[in-house]
Formats: C-alpha cells, structure tokens, sequence
C-alpha cells in the first residue's frame, strides 16, 4: 500500500559509528515512527577501544553543514526536526538561521553538552549559544541533569526538586517545554524525568532496568518525540510515548562491547507486535 502523505522529519547532529546514538539512532528512530529521516551531519565521533573508549569529536565545517540544510530544505518544509551534537558555535548560528529561515515548527532541542562516559563539557561557548539561540526557538528541550544543571546555573541535580526548579529556570530561557531527564542517575528503583510546560510538572516514571543498555538513550528519547510531533501528537502525548519507547528500546538494548551497551531503537515495536 503506497504512503498517501510522506512525514518528514529532520535530525541535525553528530554520527556515532557504533550506531547507538547521534544521527544513527534518531535515523532508526524516526523510522520506526513511520517517518521519512533526513540529517544534516555536525560532527563525526570516533571511540577509542584502545583507551577506554576515549572519545574523539571532529566537527564538520559550518558552510558545509549550511549546505546539507540547504538540500534538505530544497524539498520543502519538514513536519518536525531534532538537533543533537552540535560541534561549535558557528553550526550553532547555522541551526538557528536555517529554523527561523524556513519557519520550522515542532523544534526539539537536546541540549548535548558532553558524550556519554565523559566528563568535561565539549564546548562551553557552544553550550552558551545552544541556550541563547536555540532554547527561545525550542517545542521542547530535553536536557540531562549534567546538562540541565548547567543551562540553569544550579549546577548538580540531585533530586526531583532540584529537577524542577532546572525545568522552570529553563523554561524562562525561551523554551515552550522542558523535560529533565534523570533516568537512572537519581536513587531509588525508578528511572524518572519531569515534563514541565509552564503551568504543570508531569513525573514521568519507569522501573529501572538492569544491566542497563542505554547508549544513545538521549538521542533516541528527542528523536522519539520529534517523531511524535510530525505525526499529530500533542506535546504532552510526545514526551509520554517517547519515555515508553526509550524504555522499551533499553529493555532491549545489548552489550556491544566491554564499554557500551547501546539502547535497540526496534525495541517499542517488537514488543508491542508480542502484545
């Protein structure tokens, strides 16, 4: 049966080559929401298996991220888009030009600040433009607690409050929505994220699950609610079905070596054709 309207959904971001996160994961995602992916690539993203998996992060120069956008636009608008990794503050600038250009609506910014297993913030003036620029443009924002602590100057998150006094002092950056995710950082037996759409907080819970494959587990959640979005969901409706598919593709994650396990983006899928 031919697709009678093609959803076309956007991912600006970083390429991870063991396939779990940056624009392999939201690729993967946006297929399983039965979505047309197209990407425009910031960043390429090498891990070392002779040093830990010490990651090595190469930007793409920003005239050529331009040009990707450029043909991505050329086949006109999309129904919902992402960024992830951005790489500097001049692929920064060309994201917000390329949102206001093309009059984007449905905006996720994931707010990606750090790789997975390190620790330092790779850019510091890329995290001030991400805030500055991108946030006042964001349908939702869906920073970790690492990321959420610096965005809102509280620094360590520790608790479901401290999440929510984040979740407001974003909120005041320009961003309509902002979901922090604590997964599962925070103590207890629950993996739990707060949504907060200005006038409410939504406690979004699950089980946590042990080993935990989450390895692009970030990546997957925005994509998941970028695809929500282009297919007609409510904010609220995104953000809800995206925690059930991120936790289902942990559930069904695996061990792709001794330092990471990735998150299995087909995962909501199998399980809901078992059901």
């Amino acid at each position: 049966m031919k697709v009678s309207k093609m959803i076309k959904t956007l991912t600006i971001a970083g390429s991870d080559s063991s396939g779990g996160a940056g624009i392999q994961a939201d690729l993967k995602t946006f297929e399983e929401y039965g979505t047309y992916g197209l990407s425009a690539l910031t960043t390429i993203v090498t891990m070392d298996p002779d040093n830990s998996w010490h990651h090595h992060v190469y930007p793409v120069d920003a005239a050529l991220v331009a040009e990707q956008l450029k043909t991505v636009f050329a086949g006109g608008p999309v129904h919902a888009m992402k960024t992830g990794m951005l790489g500097s503050v001049d692929i920064v600038r060309v994201a917000e030009k390329a949102i206001k250009d093309n009059k984007q609506t449905n905006v996720v910014i994931d707010p990606v600040m750090v790789c997975k297993g390190e620790d330092e913030v790779l850019s510091p003036e890329s995290a001030e433009a991400i805030r500055d620029l991108l946030l006042p443009l964001a349908t939702v924002v869906t920073p970790n607690l690492f990321e959420a602590g610096v965005l809102s100057g509280l620094g360590k998150l520790s608790s479901i409050e401290d999440m929510k006094e984040a979740a407001r002092r974003i909120r005041e950056l320009g961003a309509q929505n902002v979901v922090v995710k604590g997964g599962k950082a925070l103590d207890g037996e629950q993996a739990i994220d707060v949504f907060f759409d200005g006038s409410d907080f939504t406690i979004l819970e699950s089980a946590k699950i042990e080993p935990a494959h989450n390895h692009g587990a970030g990546c997957t959640f925005a994509a998941a609610i970028a695809g929500g979005l282009a297919n007609g969901l409510s904010v609220r409706e995104a953000v809800t079905k995206a925690k059930d598919f991120v936790t289902a593709a942990i559930r069904n994650g695996y061990p792709f070596n001794q330092y990471v396990g990735p998150v299995f983006h087909g995962g909501y899928r199998l399980e809901q054709n078992k059901a």
